[in-house]
């Protein structure tokens, strides 16, 4: 999918409106019972709702394209470090984020721009990679913009364990949407 800038702002607008206070809590939660946590950094942040409930003993990066979303993720969570950024150019050293996330950022990309970001996401990772997307097994286009996605398989070829590869409970309000925590070895 090229990059649409109307169809990012617009999702933007209405990313406010869909915020999912329960699944900001479980990111937090989840983040802080990791071991060595101090850094985390998701990708495709857009608004940065996901990152708000973050306390502030935790460094917070955002990295995304769509400059709307990024200026209101900055207004909402100035002790964040939000900047443009591509998925398949991450701005980061090697090993150098303690928790690297995405939700719902992986339905959208092209096939090859995803084996790419994938790729940057273990770079950047010093240990730990969690993802929420919409799945289905056998992976199929919802719509023009994106599709469901079968992430295990993704994962393969690196060198990571499986922590956990479930359906993220309908209590946060994803639907068809699969949960995986990754350790990196």
């Amino acid at each position: 999918m090229k990059y649409d800038e109307e169809f990012w702002n617009k999702y933007a607008d209405e990313n406010e409106s869909r915020y999912n206070e329960e699944f900001s809590k479980y990111v937090r939660d989840l983040s802080n019972s990791l071991p060595g946590v101090q850094s985390i950094l998701e990708i495709g942040c857009g608004t940065g709702i996901d990152l708000r409930l973050f306390s502030d003993s935790f460094q917070l990066y955002g990295i995304d394209l769509n400059e709307y979303a990024l200026k209101i993720a900055k207004e909402k969570l100035p002790k964040a470090k939000f900047q443009k950024g591509n998925i398949i150019e991450l701005p980061f050293e090697d090993s150098s984020m303690d928790f690297v996330f995405t939700h719902g950022l992986m339905n959208y990309l092209d096939d090859e721009i995803l084996e790419k970001g994938i790729g940057e996401i273990f770079r950047v990772s010093k240990r730990w990679i969690m993802h929420c997307e919409k799945y289905e097994k056998s992976e199929k286009q919802i719509d023009q913009n994106h599709k469901f996605r079968n992430m295990g398989e993704k994962w393969l070829k690196y060198k990571i364990k499986f922590v956990s590869d479930v359906d993220l409970h309908e209590d946060y309000g994803q639907d068809q949407t699969r949960f995986t925590l990754l350790k990196k070895i």
